[in-house]
């Protein structure tokens, strides 16, 4: 039996974001790992409240796009709990660099932050190939295709 649980807290009010689309990504991503039983939480924050978080666990002194945190995973059952937080601002300002919308953008952090939660890694020329590759199939899924540029 599958039971992969995800919520969102909308924690922003200015971009409208399609939460059930966000939702169905996460989903497509614990699936494709073969994860059978998860609790995935989504933040959407503002850009201070990610450079706040990224101060608190990162010691970066500026917001980020997407932060993701495995809270508990157990590859014997194939289980896994995390957090998943991304910034509406910063997807704004970058939709327009890459000429989506913000959801789209939005959507491509949700997919990058489930690839971690799943144990992808992008510190590596091998690693980030991989990393987009596997962001380009969940992008498919929903009609896109990301231009990438040397961000």
């Amino acid at each position: 039996m599958v039971s992969l649980i995800i919520d969102i807290a909308d924690e922003q009010s200015i971009h409208a974001i399609d939460h059930a689309r966000l939702k169905r990504a996460v989903r497509s991503v614990l699936e494709a790992a073969g994860i059978r039983a998860a609790e995935i939480s989504i933040a959407i924050v503002d850009d201070a409240r990610m450079h706040a978080l990224n101060r608190q666990y990162l010691a970066h002194d500026y917001p980020t796009d997407v932060l993701s945190f495995v809270w508990d995973r157990d590859e014997s059952v194939f289980s896994l709990d995390g957090e998943i937080i991304v910034s509406a601002d910063y997807a704004a300002r970058e939709a327009t660099r890459y000429e989506w919308t913000t959801d789209d953008e939005l959507l491509l952090y949700v997919i990058h932050g489930s690839l971690h939660l799943v144990g992808h890694d992008d510190k590596t020329p091998e690693g980030q190939a991989a990393m987009r590759a596997a962001e380009a199939k969940h992008l498919a899924q929903f009609g896109l295709t990301h231009r990438y540029d040397d961000r």
